[in-house]
């Protein structure tokens, strides 16, 4: 299949067969890694990484994946390039795409990187904004395949807490392109926008897939193979929201008795990570004092630690699915 010069800017820019494709070949590449067999596809290249968010998971797996194929990384955050300060997204597209290979973003709006991908003659990849998180998804759905031994159109799920997220955005999408079962449980406030549950409507008559939203747990998790959840206050709000947060989701939280209503023994726990499952971090232990909440917030820590969780090997099949990305569309 040839993905040669493709954007990935939100999920939908691939079909399903596409999207699939990428992550046959993420679980071949994470093989070969493991068996130390690996072919390097992209000797010579050169990718620029824009990080107006930070990250941890995002950078790591997009230097590693390239040091292995033989490529080679810039790192370039709002303090060491002029990015939106005193050169445009368009100006600083047309200069980036004269040096490297392909460009991946990550930052706030979708329109900044759209722009960018726009004035840009190379790939350019989305490593988050706040309406997508597409990377992610190639990552989620891998390692749900990984755990469960079925494709995603046979695979049904729960996503817990704040849906309004890019992560409750890309989750229902990507679910309806693959033909999963998606389940959302959130307060309506906080369901994916008019638009965005529009978008997903529109690709179940050709995946077959299904959708539900509810406020009701009780509704949403029966028969889950998994549980996803996220933070409940998001990258960039501001940290007076958490009270309202807090009050909004705390029935919303992923403990032994959600995990148990699953009535499936084989339910699997997901994160994207970083997650307030504890007080051993500066946010954790703040918010913890000023909710009181101790036993986590979205999650709590016996499940978060459990034989349940998978949180950290999905965390790793960031690295083997960007790593797919970059090989498909800029590797020999």
């Amino acid at each position: 299949m040839d993905l040669k010069n493709r954007d990935f800017l939100k999920e939908i820019d691939f079909t399903s067969e596409e999207f699939l494709h990428l992550i046959d070949l993420a679980i071949d590449l994470k093989a070969q890694k493991k068996q130390r067999r690996e072919i390097q596809k992209m000797v010579g290249r050169n990718i620029a990484l824009i990080f107006e968010k930070s990250s941890t998971r995002t950078r790591c797996a997009f230097e590693v994946a390239a040091f292995d194929q033989g490529a080679h990384t810039t790192y370039l955050d709002g303090l060491s390039s002029q990015v939106g300060h005193k050169e445009s997204i368009a100006d600083t597209a047309r200069v980036l795409s004269r040096y490297y290979d392909a460009i991946q973003y990550r930052g706030k709006t979708q329109s900044q990187i759209a722009e960018l991908a726009e004035f840009s003659d190379v790939p350019v990849y989305n490593g988050l904004t706040d309406e997508w998180h597409p990377t992610q998804m190639l990552a989620d759905f891998m390692t749900m395949i990984e755990h469960s031994g079925k494709r995603p159109n046979e695979i049904s799920f729960t996503y817990v807490g704040d849906a309004r997220s890019n992560m409750g955005n890309s989750l229902l999408v990507t679910s309806a392109l693959l033909g999963a079962d998606i389940r959302i449980a959130s307060p309506k406030a906080l369901w994916p926008a008019a638009d965005v549950q529009e978008i997903a409507q529109g690709l179940l008559a050709k995946s077959g897939g299904s959708i539900l939203l509810t406020e009701d747990m009780d509704e949403a998790l029966p028969g889950a193979d998994f549980i996803h959840t996220d933070v409940w206050v998001s990258m960039g709000e501001s940290e007076e929201v958490w009270k309202e947060r807090v009050e909004l989701l705390g029935s919303y939280q992923v403990n032994e008795v959600a995990l148990a209503k699953t009535g499936n023994s084989n339910s699997k726990f997901m994160h994207c990570l970083p997650g307030f499952h504890n007080e051993q971090t500066t946010v954790g232990r703040e918010i913890a004092n000023k909710t009181g909440m101790r036993d986590g917030l979205e999650v709590t820590h016996d499940v978060f630690e459990s034989e349940a969780s998978v949180v950290f090997d999905q965390a790793e099949n960031r690295l083997h699915t960007i790593k797919a990305i970059m090989v498909a569309t800029i590797g020999d």
